[in-house]
């Protein structure tokens, strides 16, 4: 019998992460979970993809006779030696296969792993693979990223890895020169690649490494619009957490997650996030070994710790070590939610035709005619709690506006403006200014499929749309935004939302908006939301506060003085 001893350290990895053995987050135990209940389905003659012990293990010995290229290992003239978590990824990318082709199911991977795990070493060896032994006739392999510099931090490894490997480069017929590699025997190279790549390429593989950095997906579309000639290509990502919530990354990070959950089935598509959990401490030394896969081989545990007392003791240092050690996505710099937690009370499934006819409050924020606009409609009900008590849920719907114009004006959040367009959940207006009226029909549509109690504006720039609307018959309400109006609303939300009493549906716009909220708090802890830049738009949830205000208390006379008034306030 052959034997495969990668290709078993690999599942047995996945075994000991699944029992509990190897400290992991969710994201880890569920793509280990994931891999062991395909073994088992493979063996149903119906089950598309099958596992190649022997591709796994071919594609797991090629690596590894690859020479590190820097540090004490380098100078030791060491091999890579990939570690039993390394080993999963490659024996799963390149281990499953369809059925009916023989062709690698998964065209793309993600991996979200934290600095000095061994990340580059990882994606440049798999490009040489790529380039060398996949059998792909004319490959083409890029390395990309958004600056010279990063493209080279994949480039130049994988370059090294084939100058210290003559045997290598003598059997593949290689040749090595300062900016690219190639194979002129059938075409093949491998190549760094910057920014926009404009169109003709033809990628076999493409390693998009540090994707959080990217501020559009004009880079990821285009290598994936010019893989549909290749028979099995590879988009491989592998990147740390960042900040930009309305980035691409984070877009494929939750499409990762939704995949893992089964709420978004991609059977093409390989997913891990090594990380913390919900609950987790970030500052319990604990937590360092089940978010860092490499702990105690290329990040040792001093650094970390160290890193950790440094995030604990200096506040300006602890959003780098969450994200670049963590893998804890950050956008604000003292960020009002809990993310984890909002996402755990999100529920895809909410659809708002579900409550027709039912009773709720509706905020209206108009930030400026040129802006997003959004309106907030907020539903309550009563659920029991664990001693079967009676606790208020809110549920929560959020349409957001924004003119034509101001979508093409966009600079930093253009991508993500057209993401959201074509899909659905950022609704236009034509021109170059927001069309008033269409919110107002809209709000009279509204009011024709629910039971609207009140409608809350704020004067400072809703005070014509409110007296059409109050002629329209609705019940409209002065809701000034300060600080006395707004942090019992504040309160309530953060409250309901780590004490699951609270339902979003998942809108993606609405979970940027709540990501970039920021509390500023008073003498008093009083708190009000603030946004740190003016691309950060937070208007869905100020409609929700005002909606929430009012819910939560039916009477209560605002103060004269709108946040909005006050010039160093943007919202």
């Amino acid at each position: 019998m052959a034997s495969y001893p990668n290709v078993n350290a690999a599942n047995r990895y996945a075994r000991d992460v699944v029992a509990g053995r190897i400290p992991a987050c969710k994201e880890v135990r569920q793509a280990c979970r994931r891999h062991l209940e395909d073994a088992k389905a493979a063996k149903s003659r119906s089950y598309p993809y099958r596992f190649d012990r022997e591709a796994a293990e071919r594609a797991a010995i090629f690596i590894q006779l690859l020479p590190h290229t820097k540090g004490r290992w380098a100078r030791e003239k060491r091999l890579i030696a990939l570690e039993p978590w390394q080993l999963f990824i490659v024996c799963a990318i390149f281990g499953w296969l369809k059925k009916r082709t023989g062709m690698r199911r998964f065209t793309e991977a993600y991996i979200e792993v934290e600095r000095k795990n061994g990340k580059s070493v990882l994606a440049a060896a798999i490009a040489n693979y790529m380039l060398a032994a996949d059998g792909e006739y004319g490959a083409e392999v890029y390395c990309g990223a958004t600056t010279e510099k990063q493209a080279w931090e994949v480039f130049r490894p994988s370059r090294l890895m084939l100058m210290k490997s003559p045997a290598l480069v003598s059997a593949a017929g290689i040749e090595i020169m300062a900016k690219n590699v190639s194979i002129p025997e059938d075409g093949s190279r491998l190549e760094p690649l910057i920014g926009d790549p404009g169109d003709g390429s033809s990628p076999s593989c493409a390693l998009v490494d540090e994707f959080h950095e990217h501020q559009s997906p004009s880079l990821y579309d285009t290598m994936a619009t010019g893989m549909g000639s290749r028979d099995q290509p590879l988009m491989f990502i592998i990147t740390t957490a960042g900040f930009n919530l309305a980035g691409p990354c984070y877009d494929k990070r939750r499409q990762v997650q939704q995949m893992l959950d089964g709420a978004l089935p991609n059977d093409e598509l390989f997913g891990i996030i090594y990380t913390i959990d919900q609950g987790d401490s970030w500052q319990d030394p604990a937590v360092l070994r089940k978010a860092n896969p490499n702990f105690g081989i290329s990040v040792s545990e001093e650094f970390l710790l160290k890193a950790q007392r440094d995030a604990i003791r200096y506040p300006s240092r602890q959003n780098s070590f969450l994200t670049k050690h963590l893998n804890v996505w950050v956008s604000a710099r003292s960020a009002w939610l809990n993310m984890a937690e909002w996402h755990a009370v999100g529920d895809a499934s909410l659809a708002i035709e579900d409550f027709i006819g039912k009773p709720c409050w509706l905020g209206v924020d108009l930030a400026s005619k040129t802006d997003i606009a959004a309106i907030a409609l907020l539903f309550r009900d009563e659920i029991e709690d664990k001693k079967g008590r009676l606790k208020t849920r809110w549920t929560v719907f959020v349409r957001s506006y924004l003119p034509e114009g101001a979508v093409e004006r966009a600079s930093n959040n253009k991508a993500a403006y057209e993401t959201w367009v074509n899909s659905g959940y950022l609704l236009t207006t034509d021109g170059e200014e927001l069309d008033f009226e269409v919110i107002r029909e809209d709000i009279k549509d509204l009011a024709s499929l629910f039971e609207i109690q009140e409608i809350a504006y704020d004067p400072w720039r809703a005070t014509q749309l409110a007296h059409q609307l109050m002629n329209d018959g609705a019940e409209i309400i002065e809701y000034r935004n300060t600080v006395q109006n707004m942090s019992p609303a504040m309160r309530e939300m953060e409250a309901a939302i780590t004490g699951g009493r609270w339902r979003h549906s998942c809108d993606p716009v609405l979970t940027w908006m709540a990501s970039n909220v920021v509390a500023k708090a008073d003498a008093k802890d009083n708190i009000y939301p603030r946004k740190e830049k003016p691309e950060n738009k937070i208007d869905g949830i100020i409609a929700i506060l005002m909606a929430l205000g009012r819910a939560i208390t039916a009477e209560g006379q605002a103060p004269d003085e709108s946040i909005y008034d006050t010039t160093d306030v943007t919202c």
